[in-house]
Order: structure tokens, then C-alpha cells, then sequence
């Protein structure tokens, strides 16, 4: 299978894991959509379910396809939430946010009683920092705040170009929440643990894209079917 056939055996293999009656957080990017159209499938044949987006675009997509939505204001805790992931190690730390929306879709999985992560298998990596860590920022100060991220990666034994985001037009992307998205190039992340935390303790950084002991499986498509990786 190539990668976007793995993307979509994780997503349909993660349906088994879905019962009557849940309250599903949707994710956001080429996997979890894949996710998405599977679950609007099921949903059209009378599976019943309700589903928070983490996105505008994956509510969207998931308006269209006849899933019923909520909000965390009048849903806040939700059984699962399926998502997809830019890298993922063995130990089910996360990078994400390659789509802007990683602040939304952390608080949607910290909602949930479960984070099921679906992915291809180039996304499993042995260190973490291949892709460029996302760091949501507000944009009041934005350049200062990014010369602080810098001196406080570099703490942590990451350096690298940290740039904010552009859109298809070469102007600043914005999240659905109206904040700026800088991209860390850091090549590796030696210690994710101790780089997340101190990155939001910056002032003016609403969040990175580390997300650390949040997810508690992981289902890895592969060129011959699917991997399943449990936390620890």
C-alpha cells in the first residue's frame, strides 16, 4: 500500500474501536478526514454517534456528510477522539499541527477519555523534530516571543529556522482562533518532555505541537496492513 492507502486502512480500522452512543472528537488533516468520510459511511447506515471538530475545515467536511455536531460548552467530556499526527514515536509522543489547528485539537483530546491516533508509517519515527514543531502564538509581540522561543530551544539542545507561517498568498496564516503558527526547524527535539513545558511557559505562546502522554494508541498503516502501538 502506498501512503495514502495506509492513511486510510488506519482511519477505517480505527470504526472498530467506536461504539453506539460515543461522543467522538474529529481531528484534523489527510488522515483524520480519512477518518471522517469512514465514520459519515457508518453514520448513513444509522450508526449513532456525535462529533466535536478540532477544525472549521473538518466540521465542515463532517456537516456535509450528515454527522450530528456538538461543542465542548455543551458537550465537555467526549469518549474518544481520533486524530491524525505529523510524527509519532514508540513511546506515543506527538508532533501536530501541520494543519494550524493543534491548540483546538489538543483541547479536544484532553476532553476525551481516549486519544487514538491514526497514521502511515512514515510518520513513526526513533526522535522526534524531523518536522517542524508548530508553536501557536498570539500576534501582539509576535517577533519578541519567537526570539524567546529561540533562546529557550536552544536551552533544550535545539536550534534551528523558526518562521512564521505563511499562507498560499505569502500573507501570515491564521488559525481558526485568530493566532499565528511559527514552525520550528529544529531537525530533532533531543527532550520533548522538558521542551514542551517551557515553551508554554513563554508569555504570548498559547501552545506548541507537542503533544506529550495525551494519546493512548496509536494505529500505524503499513505497506502490508496495520500496526497497533499502546501506551506504556
Amino acid at each position: 500500500m502506498n501512503a495514502d492507502e495506509q492513511k486510510q486502512a488506519a482511519a477505517v480500522r480505527a470504526l472498530d474501536f467506536i461504539e453506539p452512543g460515543m461522543k467522538l472528537g474529529l481531528g484534523t488533516g489527510s488522515t483524520a478526514e480519512h477518518f471522517v468520510q469512514a465514520l459519515g459511511a457508518r453514520v448513513k447506515e444509522g450508526f449513532d454517534i456525535v462529533g466535536v471538530p478540532t477544525s472549521e475545515r473538518t466540521g465542515q467536511l463532517a456537516e456535509s456528510l450528515g454527522i450530528p455536531l456538538t461543542n465542548l460548552d455543551d458537550t465537555p467530556h467526549l469518549d474518544v477522539t481520533i486524530d491524525g499526527a505529523d510524527e509519532l514515536d514508540i513511546d506515543l509522543r506527538l508532533i501536530k499541527g501541520g494543519g494550524g489547528a493543534l491548540l483546538r485539537e489538543k483541547i479536544v483530546a484532553t476532553a476525551s477519555d481516549r486519544m487514538i491516533v491514526i497514521a502511515d508509517a512514515s510518520k513513526l519515527v526513533t526522535t522526534l523534530g524531523a518536522f517542524p514543531l508548530p508553536v501557536e502564538v498570539i500576534p501582539f509581540g509576535c517577533t519578541a516571543t519567537a526570539g524567546r522561543m529561540a533562546e529557550v530551544a536552544s536551552a533544550w539542545g535545539c536550534t534551528g529556522r523558526i518562521a512564521r507561517r505563511t499562507d498560499e498568498y505569502g500573507e501570515p496564516f491564521f488559525t481558526d482562533s485568530g493566532n499565528f503558527i511559527f514552525d520550528c526547524a529544529f531537525g530533532r527535539i533531543p527532550d520533548p518532555v522538558g521542551l514542551a513545558h517551557e515553551l508554554n511557559r513563554i508569555a504570548g505562546v498559547v501552545d506548541n505541537g507537542l503533544f506529550i502522554g495525551i494519546a493512548d494508541l496509536a494505529i500505524v498503516g503499513t505497506p502490508s496492513g496495520t500496526d497497533i502501538i499502546e501506551a506504556k
